[in-house]
């Protein structure tokens, strides 16, 4: 019986290896949606990332120009990175040549591995070197391991940038490829320490990164709120005929668009921000909040507990700043 037992037991491990495998080869399809005459995006699904949305749920980008292809984020797992580059040559021959990563959350850079085997250069923010090798982006690592498995996995990398972008008194740096004018715009420190926005001239197209969330509610963690409200106002000063957000759909309107965003985030503080002052504990601040506004949105109920908290911290930081 231990025999048969040992048996068994050996072929359901080989069975479920080989269920991951299959999975992992199982073919992801990804529809580039055309939003202006050479910028493409991929829009995630709403929520949070999952094995049953295989990470699709952020958005990624790019542009087509003479001398070959700029894509802004790579989503979240390196199978979605391999399939917007299948994605890419099924619009056009030129190769993709960089990579530009608004900033380094999971669901953001995780498919690098698929655009440097391909030669891609990568850009990304130079505050995010230290985001890369911070503990909490290696036990994210871990975590994802687990809840997104097969789709990350023990073979899965995370790739440093190539170029470390600088930005010092700047805030704009621009570039150009094949005709095509770009502007890559600081604005770190508001919903990460390295966000980065890319703005792409001849088609007034803004990619907003994580800064815009279109839908559904953001995700704000350790956040400084205060500072990505201001990062908000200056968004628009580009005057962008169209916004592609980090999550959600695509905006024609971004003042209109951007609103949800913003109140969230201004409710947020004014309901911890009170708390601190009047030294209401955490928990009993949180249960004593009306989310009803903002409760029926997407990613409501992984969010709204983790960004109150991080709201709350916060607001106590900036108590003990005040003079």
């Amino acid at each position: 019986m231990q025999r048969y037992t040992k048996v068994y037991g050996f072929l359901f491990i080989a069975l479920t290896l080989l269920c991951a495998r299959a999975a992992v080869a199982e073919e992801i399809t990804l529809r580039p949606i055309k939003i202006s005459p050479h910028v493409y995006y991929f829009q995630g699904t709403a929520g949070m990332a999952s094995a049953a949305n295989k990470g699709f749920m952020s958005n990624a980008g790019f542009v087509v120009t003479k001398d070959g292809v700029v894509v802004f984020d790579a989503l979240a797992t390196p199978a979605l990175g391999e399939a917007m580059l299948k994605a890419i040559k099924r619009i056009t021959p030129q190769p993709v040549k960089r990579v530009i990563i608004s900033h380094y959350h999971a669901d953001h850079f995780y498919g690098l591995q698929a655009f440097k085997a391909q030669g891609a250069e990568v850009w990304a923010h130079e505050n995010a070197r230290a985001t890369l090798n911070s503990d909490l982006t290696q036990e994210r690592l871990k975590q994802r391991r687990t809840d997104l498995a097969p789709w990350v996995n023990e073979n899965t990398r995370l790739i440093p940038a190539d170029r470390w972008l600088s930005f010092k008194d700047a805030k704009v740096l621009p570039f150009e490829m094949g005709g095509m004018h770009f502007r890559i715009i600081d604005s770190s420190g508001a919903h990460s320490p390295e966000d980065i926005m890319l703005y792409v001239d001849e088609d007034k197209v803004l990619f907003a990164g994580d800064l815009f969330f279109t839908g559904r509610i953001p995700f704000v963690g350790e956040a400084n709120s205060k500072v990505w409200l201001q990062a908000l106002d200056r968004m628009l000063e580009v005057k962008p005929a169209m916004v592609v957000p980090g999550h959600g759909k695509m905006s024609h309107a971004p003042l209109k668009d951007m609103q949800l965003t913003r109140d969230y985030l201004i409710f947020l503080r004014q309901k911890m921000g009170d708390a601190v002052a009047d030294l209401v504990p955490f928990d009993e601040a949180y249960g004593k909040v009306d989310w009803s506004g903002f409760e029926k949105y997407p990613a409501f109920d992984q969010a709204n507990r983790l960004n109150a908290y991080g709201t709350y911290i916060l607001m106590e930081k900036e108590s003990l700043d005040k003079p």
